[in-house]
Protein backbone atom coordinates (compact mmCIF):
# COMPACT_ATOMS: atom_id res chain seq x y z
CA UNK A 1 0.00 0.00 0.00
CA UNK A 2 1.61 3.35 -0.73
CA UNK A 3 2.51 5.32 1.75
CA UNK A 4 0.81 8.74 2.42
CA UNK A 5 2.85 12.00 2.74
CA UNK A 6 2.24 15.92 3.03
CA UNK A 7 4.14 18.63 1.94
CA UNK A 8 4.96 21.87 3.45
CA UNK A 9 7.33 24.47 1.94
CA UNK A 10 5.76 28.17 0.73
CA UNK A 11 7.13 28.01 -2.26
CA UNK A 12 4.80 26.36 -4.74
CA UNK A 13 7.96 25.31 -7.34
CA UNK A 14 9.56 23.21 -3.97
CA UNK A 15 6.07 21.62 -3.87
CA UNK A 16 5.45 20.90 -7.12
CA UNK A 17 9.36 19.20 -7.27
CA UNK A 18 9.15 17.11 -4.40
CA UNK A 19 5.41 15.87 -5.30
CA UNK A 20 6.87 14.84 -8.43
CA UNK A 21 9.47 13.15 -6.74
CA UNK A 22 7.35 10.60 -4.29
CA UNK A 23 4.62 10.17 -6.98
CA UNK A 24 7.04 8.77 -9.65
CA UNK A 25 8.28 6.42 -6.67
CA UNK A 26 5.07 4.89 -5.68
CA UNK A 27 4.17 7.61 -2.89
CA UNK A 28 1.00 9.30 -2.40
CA UNK A 29 1.06 12.83 -1.60
CA UNK A 30 -2.54 13.41 -0.16
CA UNK A 31 -2.00 16.79 1.15
CA UNK A 32 0.04 19.99 0.67
CA UNK A 33 0.38 23.23 2.85
CA UNK A 34 2.24 26.76 2.13
CA UNK A 35 2.62 26.75 5.78
CA UNK A 36 3.37 25.77 9.10
CA UNK A 37 -0.16 26.19 10.37
CA UNK A 38 -1.96 24.59 7.24
CA UNK A 39 0.73 21.79 8.40
CA UNK A 40 -0.34 21.51 11.40
CA UNK A 41 -4.31 21.51 10.43
CA UNK A 42 -3.82 19.51 7.41
CA UNK A 43 -1.69 16.94 9.42
CA UNK A 44 -4.27 16.67 11.62
CA UNK A 45 -7.45 16.67 8.69
CA UNK A 46 -5.28 14.14 6.77
CA UNK A 47 -2.86 11.59 9.49
CA UNK A 48 -0.46 11.18 6.96
CA UNK A 49 2.18 8.44 7.42
CA UNK A 50 5.36 11.19 7.08
CA UNK A 51 5.41 14.94 6.73
CA UNK A 52 8.05 17.00 4.70
CA UNK A 53 8.63 20.33 6.33
CA UNK A 54 10.46 23.55 5.07
CA UNK A 55 12.08 25.00 8.31
CA UNK A 56 11.77 28.88 6.75
CA UNK A 57 8.26 29.80 6.16
CA UNK A 58 5.90 32.61 6.74
CA UNK A 59 3.01 32.58 9.65
CA UNK A 60 4.74 29.58 11.30
CA UNK A 61 8.12 28.46 10.53
CA UNK A 62 9.26 24.41 10.56
CA UNK A 63 10.47 24.27 13.76
CA UNK A 64 6.97 25.25 15.03
CA UNK A 65 5.05 23.48 13.19
CA UNK A 66 6.90 20.32 14.17
CA UNK A 67 6.45 20.89 17.50
CA UNK A 68 2.77 21.20 17.39
CA UNK A 69 2.83 18.35 15.21
CA UNK A 70 4.64 15.99 17.74
CA UNK A 71 2.49 18.00 20.57
CA UNK A 72 0.04 16.17 19.21
CA UNK A 73 1.01 13.13 17.51
CA UNK A 74 4.12 11.80 19.78
CA UNK A 75 4.71 9.15 16.86
CA UNK A 76 4.68 11.69 13.91
CA UNK A 77 7.43 11.05 10.93
CA UNK A 78 8.56 14.11 9.86
CA UNK A 79 11.81 14.86 7.94
CA UNK A 80 12.69 19.01 7.83
CA UNK A 81 14.10 20.39 4.77
CA UNK A 82 16.29 22.96 4.53
CA UNK A 83 18.56 25.70 2.54
CA UNK A 84 21.88 25.57 3.35
CA UNK A 85 23.61 27.26 5.95
CA UNK A 86 20.74 26.30 8.75
CA UNK A 87 22.56 23.99 10.71
CA UNK A 88 21.69 25.06 14.03
CA UNK A 89 17.92 25.50 12.93
CA UNK A 90 18.56 21.71 11.83
CA UNK A 91 20.05 20.33 15.07
CA UNK A 92 16.93 22.20 16.79
CA UNK A 93 14.56 20.27 14.11
CA UNK A 94 16.08 16.68 14.91
CA UNK A 95 15.95 17.65 18.93
CA UNK A 96 12.14 18.44 18.55
CA UNK A 97 11.65 15.13 17.02
CA UNK A 98 12.76 14.74 13.19
CA UNK A 99 13.63 11.53 11.87
CA UNK A 100 16.11 13.08 9.05
CA UNK A 101 16.43 16.36 6.93
CA UNK A 102 17.21 16.99 3.50
CA UNK A 103 19.14 20.02 1.86
CA UNK A 104 17.83 21.92 -0.82
CA UNK A 105 18.42 22.28 -3.47
CA UNK A 106 17.21 18.44 -3.42
CA UNK A 107 18.79 16.01 -5.03
CA UNK A 108 16.29 12.99 -5.97
CA UNK A 109 18.04 10.44 -4.66
CA UNK A 110 18.34 12.26 -1.15
CA UNK A 111 14.64 12.54 -1.06
CA UNK A 112 13.70 9.29 -1.69
CA UNK A 113 17.08 7.84 0.58
CA UNK A 114 15.62 10.30 3.77
CA UNK A 115 11.57 8.87 2.89
CA UNK A 116 12.73 4.67 2.41
CA UNK A 117 14.66 5.52 5.61
CA UNK A 118 11.98 6.74 8.13
CA UNK A 119 8.91 4.89 6.25
CA UNK A 120 9.82 2.85 4.28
Amino acid sequence: MAKNILICDDAAFMRMMIKDILTKNGYNVVGEAENGKIAVDKYTELSPDLVLLDITMPEMDGIGALKAIKEKDPNACVIMCSAMGQQAMVIEAIQSGAKDFIVKPFQAERVLEAVKKVIG
